[in-house]
């Protein structure tokens, strides 16, 4: 993990006021000494609609990588409802490049608690789910004594501050498999299956979730917001960031930077350049930028020196059209996606002139051969015919066709799965023989015998990636 350190004065920390601060510790004394459980306290003295009406207001997206609005999210709970209502808090964590939600576990985890009681409530939940992926054991013990904490102080479990509201939270370990970070996925785990995700339609979770009951799944830095957008007011939480990219968002910067780490920021306040040179201080010295990756290693890659045209509303209402380069994208949901990529789970890796991106891409593709859940053909097959492709032109055994090859497979995946997995394992093959053209192709037409059988080159590299 990177090393604690104080907040950078561009930062806006909200959800990440606590982290890393001194003298700070996880337990329920310490938060209530600093005003924990107050915004609960508020909220259950407000009408459930009420609070529903105010994340809306809010327009608070959602922090797990689609970025769905979640009051929206919310609002498909159909009024009335008969059956049991689920509230699950994905906390699996598993996109390589995003480390934020481990943070608020570990350092924080009673702000985690206090936001899934308020949103329990406000959607009428009297079971709700913590599924923390498998590598987090230290996690998931401190989420058990949070939740003990919360219950013997009366925020939890039966007549919550003598409201009548009742909740129970259960932690949930999962196995440690990429698939779970997919809701539907995380259902099916969650009932004691494999993860396999569901087709939608008919199986939304908000419809037909955990048990064929309606069921919301949050991010962890999602429910997090709930509490603050309680205690601001949904009007004044949108006032911070820019419209429809409200709020703060945590990103996690790794790779070639001088102070690799974790920042809150206001959504849109900065751009990629001043992220990576001002917050990050810039790259290590004598090298250059190549490449950003910025919303974990599943989004599109972006190629330092590359001009995007943006559509933007002028003061008089009229539409006018600017270009930018990598560096002057700003760190918000709607730009990231003009510019062909996505804003993600807020990982933004770096890379600069000494990185090889056959090399980079292979690492990517071991990792999502390894980790496809194998349901759908195209995902399943054309996952791990990727990794054997860069595997071969690594070992310099590739052909010129190769990188049409690639570029092929990877078409024949995205929009041809039942999730998001198929474009989560073939958008980076597209993006990085796209982008890097040039060096796909000299691999290609480099075939020298390898120094090693590509067997243990193959060994070598899956370890390499996880």
């Amino acid at each position: 993990m990177p090393a604690p350190r104080i907040p950078h004065p561009r930062e806006k920390r909200i959800v990440f006021a606590n982290i890393d601060r001194e003298g700070y510790t996880p337990d329920i004394a310490c938060y209530l000494r600093n005003g924990g459980y107050e915004d609960l306290k508020k909220a259950v003295k407000m009408a459930p609609a009420e609070i529903v009406a105010e994340v809306k207001t809010s327009s608070l997206r959602g922090r797990g990588g689609a970025g769905f609005p979640c009051g929206v999210k919310w609002g498909f709970i159909r009024p009335g409802e008969t059956k049991p209502i689920y509230l699950i808090c994905n906390a699996d964590e598993s996109e390589p490049g995003t480390f934020k939600d481990r943070y608020i576990i570990h350092q924080d985890p009673h702000q985690l608690m206090e936001g899934m009681i308020i949103s329990a409530f406000a959607l009428n939940v009297h079971l709700a789910y913590l599924y923390i992926r498998g590598e987090f054991p230290q996690g998931a013990q401190i989420l058990e004594q949070a939740i003990a904490e919360a219950k013997e102080k009366g925020f939890l479990g039966k007549n919550i501050l003598g409201t009548g509201f009742d909740l129970e939270i259960y932690v949930h370990r999962g196995a440690g498999a990429y698939i779970c970070g997919e809701e539907t996925g995380l259902i099916e785990s969650l009932e004691g299956k494999r993860a396999y995700p569901r087709i939608k339609p008919p199986y939304f979770p908000a419809v037909l979730g955990l048990y064929q009951c309606p069921t919301i799944v949050n991010n962890v830095e999602t429910l997090c917001h709930v509490k603050h957008i309680v205690r601001m007011g949904g009007a004044e939480y949108a006032k911070i960031g820019k419209p429809n990219n409200t709020g703060t968002r945590i990103v996690g910067v790794s790779g070639d930077v001088v102070k690799p780490g974790y920042f809150e920021i206001e959504v849109g306040s900065m751009t990629l350049g001043e992220l990576i040179n001002d917050l990050c201080g810039g790259l290590k010295p004598g090298r250059t930028l190549k490449a950003i990756i910025p919303g974990g290693s599943s989004a599109k890659v972006f190629r330092a020196g590359e001009k995007f045209k943006i559509k933007s509303k002028a003061a008089d209402g009229s539409m006018v059209e600017t270009e930018i380069g990598v560096l002057d994208i700003p760190l918000d949901f709607d730009t990231m996606a003009a510019c062909g990529s996505m804003a993600g789970s807020g990982g933004v890796i770096v890379m600069d002139d000494t990185r090889d991106m056959v090399e980079a891409l292979n690492n990517l593709n071991h990792f999502y051969a390894h980790e496809s859940c194998g349901q759908c053909t195209p995902c399943r097959e054309g996952s791990l015919w990727m990794q054997k492709i860069t595997d071969r032109l690594l070992a310099g055994g590739g052909v010129e066709s190769d990188p049409g090859l690639l570029e092929s497979v990877s078409n024949n995946i995205a929009g041809k799965t039942i999730c998001a997995f198929g474009e989560a394992c073939s958008w980076p093959t597209m993006s990085f023989v796209a982008k890097f053209p040039e060096e796909f192709a000299a691999r290609a037409k480099k075939q020298v015998p390898p120094p090693t059988p590509p067997e243990f080159l193959s060994e070598t590299l899956i370890g390499a990636g996880h």
